[in-house]
């Protein structure tokens, strides 16, 4: 059988993108007659480093992944491989979502133990979701909060200059180069350079050229008239191949002999800040377009040196978020059904204690901006407006997913509700987010009884 390498995930093998241990327990619940409803919280404990938020992003794509939960023949053939048993596989083969989803809607703010996603279904079925959901909402929550980073930094310290995702080539696969597209416009970015993210979630595509287009001609002047001839005012020609600051003036040349107004042109090595500010002063009508090593930190240094720029291309440090390369989501157990009614439980291991049950996220404003959180029990009387919101119920859409220019917008007016401080790149200030009385309670009680032993 070929094996393909390229998007090889079908909707024949989804289902097993999952863990084999989820199958193994899955098979014994099912076996053993264990299948309970099971509460199940998504959420990370403590923010990446540097980072004094998160920006929820990917649930759009989790979703899909419930909705469409379906064991195939392809899929079933592959676990009979793996010896599991027959019955099971029957089981597996009428398989379908029946429960409900709640979660903070894509562009929210998260803090640590707040759920972006909490799963209440029969545990074989919840049970299954964990791998996906975790990858899914994990890594577009890491990608975004890093494109909102960036952003910010324009917001507050530059002038509205454009941020494109130029990342694809160095992302850990396929589906992460276009997942990043995705999460970068969620957190602010104005496009991409990938057109398959571009044509698969309708994101603004941009393109300029490579050095290797400079190269294969005899001059960089017919290099560039060429490209002018073919793209007019669309051209953004790439001026740093032999010698940035001629390249600036001969593209200046060139679009004045064609009398066309250029895109712009692109900085991609050296000095950034100072050839920007020697290219301004030989070619001051042509905006200039900084990639190379950009992030965050880079864009406001570059700020700081007064660089000349009317747009930014990050690449690797955006799609693998280099400073902070992940966030330890985890999904939880944290209520079940027992004698017909649902208990809650936690872990107790060292360093990954869990708050029990079901959850509610308040979250609190004043004056425009967000002055803190509650994490409580699901039906507990907090204060603030709550952030969790059901999304799938009996397995069904009960509420409509924003498309993702709306999304965007969320992210964006959220992000400015945030205090300055909280949204500092180096040494941000804690947010606030306190424990409710009745979710502490409940801890605190149901800790005392498993640690005597008795449990719940």
């Amino acid at each position: 059988m070929t094996r393909p390498t390229f998007g090889f995930l079908t909707p024949e093998n989804g289902p097993l993108f999952t863990d084999l241990y989820e199958l193994r327990m899955m098979q014994a619940y099912h076996n053993r007659g264990h299948d309970p409803t099971a509460t199940f919280s998504l959420f990370f404990r403590e923010l990446p480093p540097n980072r004094g938020y998160t920006v929820a992003a990917g649930l759009e794509q989790a979703l899909h992944y419930v909705e469409n939960l379906s064991f195939g023949e392809r899929a079933i053939d592959f676990l009979n491989e793996l010896g599991f048993d027959d019955a099971f596989l029957s089981r597996l083969s009428d398989l379908e979502f029946t429960g409900e989803v709640r979660a903070l809607p894509e562009g929210t703010p998260a803090f640590p133990n707040e759920p972006l996603l909490e799963v209440t279904a029969p545990i074989l079925q919840a049970q299954l979701l964990e791998t996906a959901v975790i990858n899914q909402i994990g890594y577009q929550t890491l990608i975004a909060t890093k494109a909102s980073r960036m952003r910010d930094v324009i917001d507050r310290e530059g002038d509205d200059q454009q941020l494109v995702d130029f990342g694809s080539r160095r992302a850990h696969g396929t589906d992460a180069g276009v997942k990043a597209a995705r999460a970068a416009y969620v957190g602010g970015f104005d496009g991409t350079s990938n057109a398959a993210a571009a044509e698969l979630f309708g994101i603004p595509a941009f393109g300029t050229m490579a050095h290797s287009w400079v190269q294969s001609f005899d001059t960089e002047r017919e290099a560039f008239e060429t490209f002018v001839a073919e793209y007019g005012a669309a051209s953004v020609l790439l001026i740093d191949t032999y010698d940035t600051v001629a390249g600036a003036e001969l593209a200046a040349a060139v679009a004045d002999e064609a009398d066309v107004d250029l895109r712009g042109v692109r900085l991609d090595s050296g000095d950034l800040p100072a050839l920007s500010r020697a290219v301004a002063d030989v070619a001051p009508d042509l905006d200039q377009f900084i990639s190379s090593g950009v992030d965050e930190y880079a864009i406001r240094e570059f700020f700081e040196r007064d660089g000349v720029a009317a747009g930014f291309g990050p690449g690797t440090a955006l799609v693998t978020s280099t400073d902070a390369p992940k966030v330890e989501a985890v999904y939880k157990l944290v209520a079940v059904e027992r004698d017909g009614e649902m208990r809650p439980t936690m872990k107790l291991s060292t360093g990954k204690v869990t708050y029990p049950g079901a959850k509610s996220v308040r979250r609190t404003e004043e004056e425009g901006v967000y002055a803190g959180d509650v994490v409580g029990l699901r039906d507990e009387d907090l204060p603030g407006e709550e952030q969790l919101v059901t999304v799938l119920d009996g397995g069904g859409r009960v509420a409509p997913l924003p498309d993702l220019d709306a999304i965007r917008e969320t992210a964006a007016e959220r992000r400015r509700k945030l205090p300055a401080a909280t949204r500092r790149i180096e040494d941000p200030e804690p947010y606030e987010v306190r424990i409710g009385d009745g979710l502490r309670a409940e801890t605190e009680s149901l800790r005392a009884s498993l640690e005597r032993g008795t449990g719940r």
